[in-house]
């Protein structure tokens, strides 16, 4: 079964599992005399509960989706999805309000019914989920903070959420709608437990160690290290692992990197760094023999799999580390197709892996052109922000055949796909990550 046929096979399930509320509440017998809104109103609460209990499923990082879905897709569906979720939630509320403004009063907690309360609380809850979510760098709030914050908001909202529709109980005196609402419950729960508990377990048991730290041009280190007392893992150029340095698994103090070492070298994996926030600040400081635990790896694109006459390799910034760790390999694999690399910079001095990208050009057929935003005195490549225009004069002639892998942060990102849209280069053809999850 392909990759394709199976993201398909996903997706329906997934709209099942969301959409099966819907489906019993509107085939199953109903009590006569309800109002057309206020059924609407119980529906769209339904399916946002439904949608918003679900989002476990995206960023748990199961490994048997991340084998059909990249991680920047699930967790770019993950944020856009939840935001939908939020947005039923709320239509269960307003319409029933319009509907009857005398149910108002509900929403006084001092005198409103439990049931009631519950539903109040956890649209409290929810509200201050998405806006620290979605301002949470204009609010200033650090990632591990945040991290706790989100997840105590889903705990409560989805409890107390839970505890609402059975506490009003006109839907759940169907058997069948009770049943599938304890089975979703259930899947939560599993779910929550597998992230928060079973996965550090199993990753307590293949620890890890610092073996090098190596200072790199722009502010920039890589992380080496070796597994402790197993074999370690098997990854693909390009792919992603979280990792977490000196803290249990059990913490939430984990980061996703790219690897930007080859899969072909044994023993170590190297991870490539900038320091970009308050952990990526810190790990210059690690020595070898620190502990660390690897979550991954993840990502869904192989080289390898591709069988085309050659490669373009985009990179912005620190987005360079995974195209590093697909040079390496090609060139550990003798690869002799052509290969061009487009690397946006702020300054030469920032240009992380100039002397590794030399090396690796007496190595593999690889045409580099770097585009600088500060530009020293006497510079005679490309200068300024990727354009179309210096994109169209620098790509190679073949660039309809080549496969095409773009990783930066996410204003280049947009910039480039709009460029390669514009060039009539076969989506087909390109893969894009943007280095951001979280």
């Amino acid at each position: 079964m392909t990759r394709s046929t199976k993201a398909v096979l996903w997706v329906l399930a997934y709209l099942l599992l969301v959409l099966a509320p819907l489906i019993i509440l509107f085939i199953g017998p109903r009590p006569a005399g309800r109002e057309f809104w206020r059924e609407l109103s119980v529906a769209l609460g339904f399916a946002g509960l439904s949608l918003m209990g679900l989002q476990f499923v995206p960023t748990a990082r199961l490994p048997f989706l991340a084998r059909v879905f990249s991680m920047d897709v699930l967790y770019a569906f993950h944020h856009g999805i939840s935001l939908v979720a939020f947005g039923l939630i709320m239509a269960h509320p307003v319409l029933l309000f319009l509907n009857n403004p005398y149910t108002l009063r509900l929403l006084n907690l001092a005198s409103a019914p439990w049931r009631a309360r519950a539903g109040v609380i956890a649209v409290i809850a929810l509200l201050v989920l998405i806006a620290t979510s979605v301002w949470r760098e204009k609010f200033k709030l650090k990632y591990e903070p945040w991290h706790i914050i989100h997840d105590a908001c889903v705990l409560v909202a989805a409890a107390l959420a839970l505890y609402h529709i059975f506490k009003v109980d006109y839907h759940m005196s169907s058997p069948l709608q009770r049943a599938l609402w304890i089975i979703l419950a259930i899947v939560w729960t599993a779910l929550f437990a597998y992230v928060r508990l079973i996965k550090p377990w199993l990753l307590t048991r293949k620890p890890w160690q610092v073996t090098r730290v190596i200072q790199e041009r722009g502010a920039t280190w890589t992380l080496e290290v070796e597994p402790v007392g197993h074999a370690g893992i098997t990854f693909k150029a390009g792919q992603v692992a979280w990792l977490s340095a000196n803290h249990s698994p059990f913490s939430i103090m984990e980061h996703p990197f790219s690897f930007s070492s080859s899969p072909l070298v044994k023993g170590t994996v190297q991870f490539t760094i900038r320091e970009l926030g308050d952990f990526t600040a810190t790990v210059k400081d690690l020595k070898p023999g620190d502990r660390v635990y690897l979550d991954g790896p993840y990502g869904v694109y192989d080289i390898n799999e591709d069988d085309v006459p050659g490669f373009v390799f985009i990179a912005g910034g620190i987005g360079s580390a995974p195209v590093m760790s697909m040079l390496r390999t090609l060139a550990d694999q003798g690869d002799k197709r052509p290969l061009s690399l487009i690397y946006g910079s702020r300054t030469w001095e920032d240009t992380t892996f100039r002397e590794q990208i030399e090396e690796l050009q007496q190595r593999l057929k690889l045409d580099v052109r770097y585009v600088l935003e500060r530009p020293p005195e006497g510079w005679g490549g490309e200068r300024g922000y990727l354009t179309r225009e210096i994109l169209d004069r620098i790509l190679p002639p073949d660039r309809d055949t080549r496969s095409f892998f773009v990783c930066g942060p996410g204003p280049m990102i947009k910039v480039v796909e709009k460029i390669i849209k514009g060039l009539e280069i076969p989506l087909a053809n390109v893969h894009i990550e943007q280095y951001k999850m979280a």
